[in-house]
């Protein structure tokens, strides 16, 4: 068989005393559409936003494609943490001498109605800097030097798994409630989506560069292709926010897609849907399988998980309880406990 595209091992997630989810483990296969169901507050969006960098497991670990995604330890890192270290350590020092230095490259040189010799205070400044002996310079710089270097690091340990790593991992989601751009049209919430893959940057767009000009023609052509295989390209220049609910589901999704992602989360997407609506996003979430996408979905409609899901796990207080076939699942003593409940016989 072939390797897992997402591979959840034994996750944990507590806040304080509370565990929303425990040793939950769930393979996701490239090209499946993998449901993750259970009552409310199963720890469903939990897991969610552990695989996807909103949260770092508190035990356990999630690789996307073979692999942990997290920020590399590069020797630009490294050159940014000791550079952070040595900015922390000078201004330290000159904190400890700044009277010294205020009187010796200020003081001293100023004369009532003269040119001020500003050369000869920057010789001041640092002569008076760096003439401190051990105690006074050298002593500050360093303990100032280590304790910046090593804050620089701790932040970077803290943000080597975020959710622009795992979006450049391949791995794009949309939300339980909905996170649009409502004053932006549709073409712009799509625009936004391609962000991570477009390279002309922040300084090209606001000068009109051609490079950035023909980039951003191109991801607007995108955009539009996108919102007509969700069936809202007629409605384009559309504020978000006008939009009625079903609708603006079927925009996130787009959005998401605008990523060209390996594989998308979907939290809830038939939620607040009519029938009709319903069996189109069955069509939908079908079609971007065929596109190429991996889908694993967060959802309370049993007519959707059944009908179009290849695997389903089954949560309860933040345990995996089940998992198979969406046959074997609905079979499932377990399964149907935890959402009927258990006879009282007593």
């Amino acid at each position: 068989m072939s390797a897992p595209l997402i591979s959840v091992q034994r996750v944990t997630m507590r806040f304080g005393g509370l565990t929303a989810v425990k040793d939950v483990s769930v393979d996701v296969m490239r090209g499946s559409i993998t449901a993750v169901i259970g009552p409310n507050g199963a720890g469903k969006t939990t897991l969610f936003n552990a695989i996807t960098g909103v949260y770092e497991p508190t035990e356990g670990a999630v690789q996307v494609s073979g692999r942990d995604p997290r920020r590399a330890l590069t020797g630009s890192v490294v050159g940014g943490a000791l550079g952070t270290g040595l900015a922390t350590g000078l201004g330290l020092a000159v904190l400890v001498r700044v009277e010294t230095i205020w009187e010796k490259s200020i003081l001293e040189l100023y004369q009532f109605q003269q040119a001020f010799p500003w050369g000869t205070s920057l010789k001041a400044f640092f002569e008076t800097l760096f003439g401190g002996g051990f105690i006074g310079t050298w002593l500050p710089i360093l303990l100032g030097l280590a304790l910046g270097t090593v804050g620089r690091l701790v932040i970077w340990s803290r943000t080597r798994r975020t959710p622009d790593v795992i979006a450049s991992a391949g791995v794009a989601r949309t939300f339980q409630n909905i996170r649009l751009f409502p004053e932006l049209s549709l073409v712009e919430n799509v625009v936004v989506g391609m962000d991570r893959r477009l390279s002309s940057g922040m300084l090209g767009g606001l000068l009109r560069l051609p490079g950035a000009v023909s980039e951003r023609g191109a991801a607007r052509a995108d955009a539009l292709k996108l919102l007509e295989f969700v069936g809202l390209d007629d409605k384009a220049e559309t504020a978000a926010g006008n939009l009625p609910y079903g609708h603006q589901r079927r925009l996130e999704i787009a959005r998401a897609l605008a990523s060209k992602p390996d594989v998308i989360l979907l939290d809830e997407p038939a939620a607040g849907m009519n029938p009709t609506e319903t069996v189109d996003l069955m069509r939908l979430i079908k079609a971007i399988r065929e596109r190429g996408t991996t889908v694993v979905l967060i959802e309370h409609h049993m007519r959707v998980v059944m009908g179009i899901s290849d695997r389903i796990a089954v949560l309860q207080y933040g345990e995996k309880i089940a998992e198979g076939t969406p046959d074997e699942i609905k079979n499932d003593p377990r399964c149907i406990e935890a959402y009927l409940g258990k006879e009282d016989l007593g």
